[in-house]
C-alpha cells in the first residue's frame, strides 16, 4: 500500500466519527498532487445536500485532529467539500443510490467504437456493471475497462 492509499485510509478513519456525530455521510477521500501542491480533500455529502457551513464546521474539528495526528509527511492543503453533482459511483451506497437511474459510463479503450455510453443502470456486482440503453439492450461492462461511471446529468 503507497502513501496515497494510507493517508487516505486514515483520513477516512478519523473523519468518519465526526461525520457521524453530524448525520454526514462521507463519499470519498483523495489524497492527489495538483500542479506543485499537494491537496488531502475529503467529500461529504447529506440528505438535501451539503452547505459551505457545514464543510466548514468539518474541517475546523478535522484540522484540530490533523494537527495532532500529525500522519502526512508532506505540506498539504487539507480541505472538505460537496461531490458536486457530477460525482463517480465508486462505493456499493453510490450503486444502490443509482440503482433504476440513468447514468453515464465512459471506458478506457473503446468498445464498437465508442468510449461514452449512457442507459439505466439494472445490475452490479463486484466485476460488472449492466445498464439498459435507449434502445432497450442490455450493456455489460467489465469494471476494469470503465473509467468512469456517474449519473447522468440532464439539463
Amino acid at each position: 500500500m503507497g502513501k496515497r492509499e494510507i493517508y487516505e485510509e486514515k483520513t477516512e478513519q478519523l473523519i468518519l466519527p465526526i461525520l457521524e456525530k453530524n448525520q454526514f455521510e462521507l463519499v470519498d477521500v483523495e489524497y492527489v498532487k495538483e500542479g506543485s501542491t499537494w491537496y488531502l480533500r475529503a467529500y461529504i455529502d447529506k440528505e438535501g445536500g451539503i452547505t459551505v457551513n457545514d464543510c466548514e464546521l468539518v474541517a475546523r474539528e478535522m484540522n484540530e485532529i490533523l494537527d495532532r495526528e500529525d500522519y502526512v509527511a508532506d505540506s498539504y492543503v487539507f480541505e472538505v467539500s460537496s461531490p458536486g453533482l457530477g460525482r463517480p459511483i465508486k462505493k456499493e451506497k453510490d450503486f444502490v443510490r443509482n440503482m433504476g437511474k440513468e447514468v453515464e459510463i465512459r471506458t478506457y479503450r473503446p468498445i464498437n467504437r465508442e468510449k461514452e455510453f449512457y442507459g439505466i443502470l439494472k445490475a452490479y456486482d463486484a466485476k460488472t456493471v449492466t445498464i439498459v440503453n435507449d434502445e432497450e439492450e442490455e450493456m455489460v461492462f467489465e469494471r476494469t475497462d470503465i473509467a468512469l461511471i456517474r449519473q447522468a446529468l440532464d439539463f
